[in-house]
C-alpha cells in the first residue's frame, strides 16, 4: 500500500466517525427575510404613512377651528392661505390679537370654536 491509499482510508474513517449535523427546520432560512421586511416597514412605509396622515389632517383645517401649534399656542383659525402655507390665528378674544403661523406648525385640531369650545374653557 502506498501513502495515498492510507490517506484515503483515513479520510473515510474520519468521515464515518464524524457525527451527522442535526437537520435544521426549514423556516430558519426565512428569518433574515422576515427581519428585513419588518425593518423596511418601520423605516420606509410607516413614516410615509404618518406623513400622509398629517397632510390629510392639515387639509381638513378650516376657519373657526380651535388649534394648538407645535409651540404650544392655542388659537382660533381666522384665515387660511393654503397656497402660501400660512394660517392666521386669533390668540386672544378680548383684544383680538392675531398671529400668522405656518400651516405645518399646527400640531392638533381641537374642533370648531362654535361647537362648544368656549363652554369647555369656562369649566
Amino acid at each position: 500500500m502506498d501513502w495515498t491509499t492510507h490517506l484515503l482510508l483515513l479520510a473515510q474513517a474520519a468521515e464515518e466517525a464524524a457525527p451527522a449535523a442535526p437537520e435544521r427546520p426549514f423556516y430558519i432560512d426565512f428569518i433574515p427575510m422576515v427581519l428585513i421586511a419588518l425593518l423596511a416597514y418601520f423605516m420606509l412605509f410607516l413614516p410615509e404613512k404618518k406623513k400622509q396622515a398629517q397632510v390629510k389632517r392639515l387639509d381638513a383645517v378650516k376657519e373657526t377651528d380651535r388649534v394648538i401649534t407645535t409651540g404650544g399656542i392655542y388659537g382660533v383659525v381666522t384665515n387660511i392661505q393654503r397656497d402660501a402655507g400660512r394660517v392666521t390665528l386669533r390668540v386672544d378674544d378680548v383684544t383680538g390679537t392675531k398671529i400668522k403661523v405656518s400651516l405645518a406648525a399646527i400640531a392638533q385640531i381641537l374642533g370648531d370654536d362654535d361647537a362648544g369650545g368656549k363652554d369647555k374653557a369656562k369649566d
